[in-house]
């Protein structure tokens, strides 16, 4: 499995054909208490750097934008149901949605591991 990133601090695990995605540690520690998820339904199709979902935290509200086009194939209702799981593991159980991939040429658009460390580390 391989894990891309985003300048708007998402994540992006593919395995196949199909992409999950979430917001990275570090957007979690930045909006604080995640209070509220809202999830793309089953079956939208969605366009890559555009939004997908929301999430709420106590200090901000914030678009959550999709790495990769496609359709949702699934969406995590546990974070709906649950926010602080978004708090609690950002880049595993506390993941937003999964599409299953219409492009794989977005991937080429993303950055690695080390290459969101250091643009986390240049932009703060």
């Amino acid at each position: 499995m391989t894990v891309y990133f985003t300048d708007q601090h998402e994540w992006v695990s593919v395995d196949g054909e199909i992409a999950t995605v979430g917001i990275t540690t570090h957007a979690a520690e930045q909006l604080g208490d995640v209070v509220f998820v809202e999830l793309p339904t089953i079956g939208k199709v969605v366009s890559a750097r555009k939004e997908a979902a929301v999430v709420e935290s106590v200090k901000a509200a914030s678009d959550v934008y999709t790495p990769v086009s496609g359709e949702v194939v699934e969406a995590n209702e546990a974070v709906a149901a649950e926010p602080a799981k978004v708090n609690e593991d950002p880049e595993g159980a506390g993941w937003f949605f999964k599409v299953k991939l219409s492009n794989h040429g977005d991937l080429s658009n993303l950055m690695d591991k080390a290459a969101y460390d250091a643009f986390v580390a240049a932009n703060g």
